[in-house]
């Protein structure tokens, strides 16, 4: 079985594996998931390739959230993919929600305006950070 062939059943976190934010984010994601099932495959990967060529994706660069029921797939993109990550994560990070009555446009907008500045303010590596063998497991697929 090839990587891009993996189905899960958690939902998992795409992200720019050469993103310092990036980087950081999963390494507080990983210190705040309360039941530990949230997986992660960095964009760059077979994984997020396929995730990416199977819902034709176009334009991203920053995040998805992938969730998976009864063998479908749904995919969330740039705000609605961090909404959806402040979901999974409950706590108080669900006051971030607040942001579904601002319209997507517009959330989009100042997303996409973060994104683009993301490495000038926290750095780009030369290639994805490998996780600690104990986090190993939570992450899909290293490129």
């Amino acid at each position: 079985m090839q990587m891009n062939d993996v189905q899960t059943d958690n939902p998992v976190l795409l992200y720019d594996g050469v993103c310092g934010f990036c980087n950081k984010g999963v390494q507080m994601i990983l210190a705040h998931d309360a039941g530990g099932n949230l997986k992660f495959a960095p964009l760059q990967s077979q994984y997020g390739e396929a995730v990416i060529a199977r819902h034709q994706l176009t334009n991203i660069d920053s995040v998805v959230f992938v969730e998976s029921s009864a063998g479908a797939e749904r995919v969330f993109i740039r705000s609605n993919a961090a909404l959806q990550l402040a979901r999974y994560l409950g706590g108080w990070w669900k006051l971030l929600l607040v942001f579904y009555v601002v319209p997507r446009p517009v959330r989009d907008f100042f997303y996409d305006l973060f994104a683009k500045y993301r490495y000038r303010f926290f750095g780009k590596y030369d290639s994805c950070l490998l996780p600690t063998p104990e986090m190993r497991a939570r992450f899909l697929d290293m490129a």
